[in-house]
């Protein structure tokens, strides 16, 4: 069974830095898609960034330019670099894994925001202005 185990996160003042990590265990493919969600109080999940199975990313505008993702596909971990960190990110932030790289895509296509996939338990990110 898929398990993802998120770690980082945290408190910062607007202007600084986080990384969040999330390992993927149980995995017995190799072609999936990871990416980040995030959803802040009283709001619905949004996309945050996505990383495809043949590596490339892609950003919500509202993180462009600040936000970077990278993997590690030895070690099934996704890396989420947040920079220039602004209080409307604050949030919890959930990592999921898609095996059918189709949760990133209807959310960016269409706006819906499906639950199918794998997802962490979330980590909290907290930026004070």
């Amino acid at each position: 069974q898929i398990h993802l185990v998120e770690s980082g996160g945290g408190s910062v003042e607007a202007g600084g830095s986080l990384t969040l990590s999330c390992e993927a265990s149980g995995i017995t493919y190799s072609l999936y898609c990871m990416g980040y969600f995030r959803q802040a109080p009283g709001k619905e999940r949004e996309g945050v960034a996505h990383i495809d199975r043949n590596g490339e990313t892609s950003y919500v505008d509202a993180v462009k330019g600040r936000f970077i993702i990278s993997k590690d596909s030895a070690k099934n971990t996704i890396t989420l670099q947040m920079n220039n960190l602004k209080p409307e990110d604050t949030g919890m932030y959930f990592c999921s894994l898609d095996p059918q790289c189709r949760v990133w895509t209807a959310y960016v296509d269409f706006g819906a925001m499906f639950d199918s996939g794998f997802w962490g338990q979330g980590t909290q990110v907290t930026v004070s202005s």
